[in-house]
């Protein structure tokens, strides 16, 4: 499949690719990044813009086409359609949206998610089966336990099938009834398998989520949004849990937030740079960790 490069800003493309170049990598693999249909993208645009003048301002506002294509002149080799359901009843319709995406762009790891609901563990089995690649939960905008009955047999699914569930469990940027490590520590006490990557490193709990990874082989981190100085303002990472970063490394992943960033793209890679974890953690989180996660093909170069 052949696309043309959408540059809205040349400067950024040329410092988005010198970062992986330099590095030796043959691009970027970027887990967390959301394609949804137009009417819930706007709606969550619309919650940012509701913040008021400033607070988030989003940065990629332009079609799906380009934002797609923007991806790719970047030189990001694989990314996700994240999104999440916050009714019963949704997540069915959504997963359908992102196959019939993920044929259209097969660049996209074909996402899916679920809620808590009676034919939950249904739909993700089916899903599973016909080639979800990655699932999101979202405990705080679908405002729902982790440990819900509903749940279990998703968990379940997910461990048996090894397919990763990108979770939003951490308590950023404001908490919500189930959010915070303990009600997701309690479903890998049930799923050890499970392989689990917890979105924004578990901000603001790091150090608690840092556990988490430690006690569980398949837990992961993803670096969304995490570093930046947007978010250091509010939820710095503290620094002396920095050589537990570093020798998890094979389990940290490059995630973005992509488009709904309120900074350009470039900003999460110069963060992760200026961490100071050497080029071996980088080149692992920008591309093999995530290659590796997703058995991509050796790139031609």
């Amino acid at each position: 499949m052949t696309h043309s490069p959408v540059i809205a800003d040349p400067e950024e493309h040329v410092a988005v690719r010198r970062v992986w170049e330099e590095l030796g990598l043959p691009g970027l693999v970027d887990v967390h990044t959301h394609f949804m249909p137009g009417n819930v993208l706007r709606k969550v645009w619309a919650y940012f813009d509701d913040l008021g003048e400033g607070v988030w301002p989003i940065t990629y506002r332009d079609d799906e086409d380009s934002r797609a294509e923007r991806l790719r002149s970047f030189g990001v080799r694989r990314f996700t359609s994240l999104f999440y359901p916050h009714r019963p009843g949704m997540a069915r319709w959504l997963n359908g949206w992102a196959a019939d995406f993920a044929g259209r762009n097969p660049d996209c790891l074909r996402s899916a998610t679920f809620y808590p609901e009676p034919d939950a563990a249904d739909y993700t089995a089916e899903a599973v089966a016909d080639g979800a690649r990655v699932f999101k939960a979202h405990l705080q905008v679908g405002a729902y336990d982790p440990r819900d009955p509903h749940l279990d047999r998703v968990w379940g699914v997910l461990a048996e099938s090894g397919t990763p569930v990108v979770v939003h469990c951490g308590s950023g940027p404001y908490p919500g009834r189930f959010t915070g490590p303990g009600p997701f520590a309690e479903v890998l006490r049930r799923h050890p398998a499970l392989t689990a990557v917890v979105a924004h490193a578990g901000a603001p709990e790091y150090s608690a989520f840092l556990d988490l990874a430690e006690q569980y082989e398949r837990v992961h981190l993803d670096t969304t949004m995490a570093f930046t100085d947007y978010i250091e303002r509010d939820a710095p990472f503290p620094r002396e849990e920095l050589p537990r970063l570093r020798a998890i490394g094979d389990r940290v992943l490059l995630g973005t937030d992509y488009p709904n960033i309120p900074y350009p793209y470039i900003d999460q890679l110069r963060a992760l740079t200026r961490l100071g974890l050497g080029r071996d953690w980088l080149r692992a989180v920008m591309h093999d960790n995530g290659a590796r996660l997703f058995d991509l093909p050796p790139e031609r170069m």
